[in-house]
């Protein structure tokens, strides 16, 4: 298992580095994100995000998100999930401004293994995604949508190195590669590749915050032009609970 994780990496890295020869657009963005965690039992959760992505060099929106997903336990190492994305994107290029958004709509699948070994955590991640974009021009939305699937696989590991009471402190680190295919799928197999270090603290079990850096490596459907995109990332973490109400006696 460990071998196999070591040669996906290598690959991952690999077909990374194999893209820049083209030509390569370097972008600054700061991602900020409220992710909302309702436990409805010790097998089923409720899971929102709210996603905001604003370029920096000129400050310009870039786009936002909005997450719904129902996740399932299976046991302590596997968990499912499957949810919905609703997509609103201002630009791609912050010297572009344009007068209207461009919606996308995505349905997403999971399947999550997470084991401990010694004091780091590993979680891997393999999920589908069939994403419905609306047809558009430099001038304005056109009629009908395109569609493609898309393939993620992301492998993270975390350690929390301070832990007092209720509040802890601790390091990640991912890498995760994005393949694109489908019959609109021509020269851009290769969708992106996203390597992310962070810093998390939580204040209680319940409320978390973390501070991250995100280097997204992207092709766009050209082929030959990238987005080398250095972003910084904050979100905040909320957990919630359903309590099963008291009866008076």
């Amino acid at each position: 298992m460990k071998i196999t994780k070591i040669l996906f990496l290598f690959l991952v890295c690999s077909i990374s580095r194999a893209q820049t020869e083209k030509n390569v657009d370097h972008q600054s963005i700061l991602w900020t994100r409220y992710n909302n965690q309702l436990t409805l039992n010790n097998k089923w959760s409720l899971h929102s995000e709210f996603d905001n992505r604003l370029f920096l060099k000129p400050v310009t929106e870039n786009l936002y998100v909005i997450r719904v997903q129902g996740r399932y336990k299976i046991n302590d190492h596997l968990e499912t999930g499957v949810g919905f994305a609703h997509f609103s994107v201002a630009t791609q290029e912050p010297e572009l401004n344009y007068d209207f958004s461009i919606p996308e709509y995505r349905g997403q699948q999971d399947i999550t293994w997470k084991q401990d070994v010694d004091k780091i955590t590993f979680n891997q991640r393999f999920q589908l995604e069939e994403r419905f974009i609306h047809n558009a021009n430099k001038q304005e939305l056109l009629s009908g949508t395109t569609f493609s699937w898309r393939f993620r696989y992301r492998i993270q590991g975390d350690y929390t190195f301070w832990k007092k009471e209720n509040q802890f402190l601790k390091a990640i680190v991912s890498d995760e590669l994005m393949i694109n295919f489908g019959k609109k799928i021509i020269k851009n197999t290769f969708d992106q590749n996203r390597i992310y270090a962070a810093i998390q603290y939580g204040l209680n079990p319940n409320l978390a915050f973390e501070l991250g850096y995100l280097n997204s490596f992207q092709q766009r459907a050209s082929g030959v032009d990238y987005f080398n995109r250095n972003i910084i990332r904050f979100s905040i973490f909320h957990k919630l609970r359903l309590q099963k109400k008291v009866k008076n006696k």
